[in-house]
C-alpha cells in the first residue's frame, strides 16, 4: 500500500499534539518510549475440533517481485515451505518474471496476473505444489480485471482467492472506484461461496478497526482507514466470512503487516494490518492458526501464513 506524504506523516505520528509544547517547558526532553513489538507466537497445528492442519498457505505483498527476489525473498519462502504461495503487487509482466521464481521446482504449478495497461503496476501470483482443479483470473468485470488483481484456484474442498484490492489513493482520488470494487468483489465471493467454501488472502488495503493500526485518530481521512473502506470490509464479513486472525486473537494490538518505509516506521512498529486471511464460515472449525511473520524482510509488507484443516 502506498501513501502520500501527509498520510505517511500522520501514520508515523505516534506522539500527542502537546508533546512539543511540554518538551519546551522541561529542560531535558524525555527519552522516546521503546516501541511495542508484536511477537508471533508458536504455530498452532491443531484446530478447535481436534484436526491436524493439512493445508498451509502463505500470502505476501512483495512490493515489486523483481526487487523482492533480489532481496532473497525466495530463501524465506523455502524455509516457510507453504503448500500454496500467494503474492500481491508483483508489478511485473509475465515476460519479465525472474528465472529464480519461474524455475522453482518446489512449485510446479504457477499462475500470474498482471495489469493489461500499465507495466509495473498491481499484479498477483499463485504458486502451488499441487495442481488446482481449475484456475481463473479476475472477477468477471472488465473495469476491474484489466488491472490484474485476482486469481482464484479451485481445490477439492475449497476455493482459494488471492487479491490485491485497489488503493483509494493519495487524496482519496480512487475512493469512489474502490467502493464500486468492494460491492462487485463481495458479490463475486458470495457467488463462489454458494458453490464451495473459500479462503480469501491478500492485501485488502484497509485496516478494519482501530486496533489494526498504530495511529487511528490521525488516519480517518486517509486511504486505508476511511469509514467507507472499513464499512466495505464490515459488509464482506457480514456476508458470511471471518477474519481468521481476529477470530483467534481478538484483543491482540500492535500486530501489523505494513509499515511505510519513511521515518523508521518498521523499527518503531508504527504500522497497519492490511493483509488478511478471510474464511467462509464452514471452514472455521478447521482453523488452526493465522500467523503474522513480521520478522521476514524484503518488502514494506510482511508475509502472513494460514494453517487449516480441510
Amino acid at each position: 500500500m502506498k501513501r502520500g506524504k501527509k498520510a505517511e506523516e500522520a501514520a508515523t505520528d505516534g506522539e500527542n499534539e502537546t508533546s512539543s509544547a511540554s518538551a519546551k517547558k522541561t529542560k531535558k526532553a524525555k527519552e522516546p518510549e521503546a516501541p511495542i513489538l508484536y511477537e508471533d507466537p508458536p504455530d498452532k497445528m491443531t484446530s478447535k475440533d481436534g484436526r491436524i492442519t493439512n493445508v498451509k498457505i502463505t500470502s505476501w505483498n512483495v512490493d515489486g517481485l523483481r526487487a523482492w527476489v533480489k532481496k532473497n525473498g525466495l530463501d524465506w519462502v523455502r524455509e516457510e515451505n507453504p503448500d500454496v504461495l500467494c503474492l500481491q503487487e508483483t508489478k511485473c509482466a509475465e515476460k519479465s518474471l525472474p528465472a529464480d521464481i519461474t524455475s522453482m521446482p518446489e512449485y510446479p504449478h504457477k499462475y500470474w496476473a498482471a495489469s493489461d495497461e500499465k507495466e509495473g503496476y498491481s499484479g498477483v501470483a499463485m504458486l502451488c505444489k499441487t495442481e488446482p482443479i481449475k484456475v481463473t483470473y479476475g472477477i468477471g468485470k472488465e473495469e476491474h480485471d484489466k488491472e490484474g488483481r485476482v486469481i482464484t484456484a479451485e481445490f477439492p474442498n475449497f476455493y482459494l482467492v488471492t487479491a490485491y484490492v485497489p488503493n483509494s489513493g493519495r487524496g482519496l482520488v480512487r475512493l469512489d472506484y474502490r467502493k464500486t470494487w468492494d460491492v462487485d468483489f463481495r458479490a463475486y465471493l458470495s457467488e463462489l461461496d454458494m458453490q464451495k467454501p473459500l479462503v480469501l488472502c491478500g492485501d485488502l488495503n484497509v485496516a478494519h478497526q482501530e486496533i489494526d493500526l498504530k495511529n487511528p485518530k490521525g488516519n480517518k481521512k486517509n486511504a486505508g482507514f476511511t469509514p467507507e473502506e472499513r464499512e466495505g470490509l464490515s459488509q464482506l464479513l457480514e456476508s458470511g466470512f471471518t477474519d481468521s486472525f481476529r477470530e483467534l486473537y481478538p484483543e491482540q494490538a500492535n500486530a501489523y503487516t505494513f509499515w511505510t518505509y519513511m521515518m523508521n516506521s518498521r523499527g518503531k512498529n508504527v504500522g497497519w494490518r492490511l493483509d488478511y486471511f478471510l474464511l467462509s464460515s464452514s471452514l472455521l472449525p478447521g482453523l488452526c492458526d493465522s500467523k503474522i511473520r513480521n520478522k521476514a524482510l524484503g518488502s514494506d509488507h510482511c508475509p502472513i501464513t494460514l494453517h487449516i484443516a480441510v
